[in-house]
C-alpha cells in the first residue's frame, strides 16, 4: 500500500504514513517535489544489467517437459506479439504476461537463440516506450495495474498493445490500429499469409513470399486506412516482422528457410511450439530483411489526408540508418513520454537509456543523453 494524499500535506516536516493511497493510479498533477519524496517510497525495482549471449548457442530442443504449454487462466494476458505468447504460453516468460526487460532477453535468446545486441536493442526500446522504469515491469498485452503505479503523464505505460512501436500498421497478423482490434489475432489477416504462401511459396512461407506480402500489407493499408503510418521505429519492426518467423519459428535442425503453414499458425494464433521444436542453430537478427526490402523499396511516411495520401517522412529514420534511429527515438520518443523526470524516475530512465546505447555498440552510434550524465 502506499501514501495516502494526506502525507503530502506533511511532507515538509518529513511525516511519512503508509495507507490506502490507490496502487495503481498515476502520479500526474504532483509537483516536482512531491514526486521526488514519493516516488522511493513505492515498489521499486534497480534496473537489472542485461545478460551476455548464451554459452551455447546450438540449436537444442525447446519445447520440452519442463515447459509444457498451458492454455490461459483468467487475468493472464497475451498481445501483438506471437514470439512472446508462445514463450509466456510456455513457460519461458512468466505466464501472466508480465515480465522484466531480463526475463525477455533470457527468453528470446534460449526460446529462439535471438543473437544478443540485436534482442537488448528491441528489449530495451521496446521496454522504455511501453514499460514501467519505476518498477521494472512491462505488460506483453495492454495495459494493467499489474505493472504497478504509473509515472506522471504523459507517460502511459500501455504495453505492448500501445501503437506505432512494436505493434503497428500493416501487421501480417494482426489488424490496423484505426480499425479497432490491432492486437489479437486476425483471421483475415492470417488468410493473406496462407494465400502468398501457396502463391509465391508453394505453400511455405519464404523470403520470396515475405517480400511479396509485405508489398501486398503495405498497399492495402495506404488504399485502406487514412491514419496508416510507417516510420521510425515501426519501419524497423515491420520488415523485422517479415523476416522473423522465417529466422526463429523454422526448426533449428531444418535449413532449408521453408515456414510450414501449420507451424506458423501454431505461433501466431495458438501461442504454441510444434511438438519437438529446436531452436535456430546459432545466433540470429534480422537476416533477410534488406531482400525485402529491396524487392519493393518503401520509404518512410504517412497518409496525410485521408486514403492514397501518402507522403514521404524526410525526419524518420530508413531501414539503414541504425544511429538515426537510436537517437531520434531517445530525443523524439523518449522525451515525449517523459519531458522532464526527477529522482528515482529519471535515475532509472538514465539507466535503460544507458542499456539501450550500449546494444548499438556495432553501429559506432553517438550517445546522446537527455537527461544529463549524472546518474
Amino acid at each position: 500500500m502506499f501514501a495516502s494524499l494526506l502525507v503530502y500535506t506533511l511532507l515538509a516536516v518529513n511525516v511519512f504514513s503508509a495507507s490506502a493511497f490507490p496502487a495503481y493510479e498515476s502520479l500526474a498533477g504532483l509537483s516536482r517535489d512531491e514526486l521526488d519524496a514519493v516516488l522511493p517510497t513505492l515498489q521499486s525495482a534497480v534496473p537489472q544489467s542485461p545478460p551476455g549471449p548464451l554459452a551455447n548457442d546450438k540449436t537444442k530442443l525447446i519445447n520440452d517437459a519442463a515447459h509444457p504449454h498451458l492454455p490461459l487462466k483468467d487475468g493472464d494476458i497475451r498481445g501483438p506479439c506471437p514470439a512472446l505468447n508462445t514463450l509466456a504460453s510456455h513457460g519461458y516468460l512468466p505466464r501472466n504476461g508480465i515480465v522484466t526487460p531480463t526475463q525477455i532477453i533470457n527468453a528470446v535468446q534460449e526460446g529462439f537463440n535471438l543473437e544478443n545486441t540485436f534482442a537488448r536493442f528491441l528489449v530495451f526500446s521496446t521496454f522504455l516506450v511501453n514499460g514501467n522504469p519505476i518498477t521494472g515491469l512491462m505488460s506483453i498485452g495492454g495495459a494493467t495495474p499489474l505493472t504497478g503505479l504509473n509515472p506522471p503523464k504523459p507517460a502511459t505505460v500501455g504495453g505492448l498493445n500501445s501503437h506505432n512501436n512494436c505493434e503497428g500498421d500493416t501487421s501480417m497478423t494482426r489488424a490496423d490500429f484505426f480499425f479497432g482490434n490491432n492486437h489479437d489475432f486476425n483471421e483475415t489477416r492470417f488468410q493473406h499469409f496462407v494465400d502468398y504462401s501457396n502463391k509465391f511459396g508453394a505453400g511455405k512461407y519464404n523470403l520470396t513470399v515475405a517480400a511479396e506480402l509485405r508489398n501486398f500489407l503495405h498497399q492495402d493499408s495506404l488504399k485502406n486506412n487514412p491514419q496508416f503510418s510507417l516510420v521510425s521505429p515501426r519501419l524497423f519492426t515491420a520488415y523485422g516482422e517479415s523476416v522473423f518467423p522465417i529466422n526463429v519459428f523454422i526448426d533449428g535442425r531444418q535449413k532449408d528457410g521453408q515456414l510450414d503453414l501449420t507451424v506458423a499458425r501454431g505461433f501466431f494464433q495458438l501461442m504454441q511450439f510444434p511438438k519437438d521444436f529446436h531452436r535456430h542453430d546459432g545466433a540470429i537478427s534480422n537476416q533477410g530483411f534488406d531482400y525485402v526490402y529491396n524487392k519493393y523499396p518503401i520509404s518512410p511516411g504517412a497518409n496525410t489526408k485521408g486514403v492514397n495520401s501518402y507522403k514521404a517522412d524526410l525526419t524518420s529514420a530508413t531501414l539503414f540508418q541504425p544511429c538515426l534511429r537510436y537517437s531520434s527515438f531517445v530525443n523524439n520518443n523518449i522525451k515525449a513520454l517523459y519531458p522532464n523526470p526527477t529522482g528515482l524516475l529519471r535515475k532509472n530512465i538514465n539507466t535503460y537509456l544507458q542499456f539501450l546505447f550500449e546494444s548499438t555498440a556495432a553501429d559506432n552510434c553517438e550517445q546522446v543523453f537527455p537527461y544529463g550524465k549524472d546518474y
